[in-house]
C-alpha cells in the first residue's frame, strides 16, 4: 500500500534552509518536513487538550 501523496511549489531559499535543517538531522528533506508537520500537529492537539482540562476543571 502506497503513501498519499502532498505536492508542494517552495521558494527557492526555503529549499535550502530546509536542506540544512534536515542535514544537520541525517534526514531527508521529505523527512524532515514530514516530522515537523507531525510535532506542529502534536503542539496544537496538545494545547487544545489543556484548554478543554482547564474548562472542565475550571482555571486555578
Amino acid at each position: 500500500m502506497g503513501s498519499p501523496v502532498l505536492s508542494l511549489r517552495i521558494d527557492g531559499e526555503l529549499l535550502d534552509r530546509l536542506r540544512q535543517h534536515a542535514a544537520k538531522r541525517g534526514m531527508s528533506v521529505q523527512d524532515y518536513v514530514v516530522r515537523t508537520l507531525i510535532r506542529d500537529d502534536f503542539d496544537e492537539r496538545f494545547a487544545t487538550s489543556v484548554e478543554e482540562t482547564e474548562k472542565f476543571y475550571g482555571v486555578a
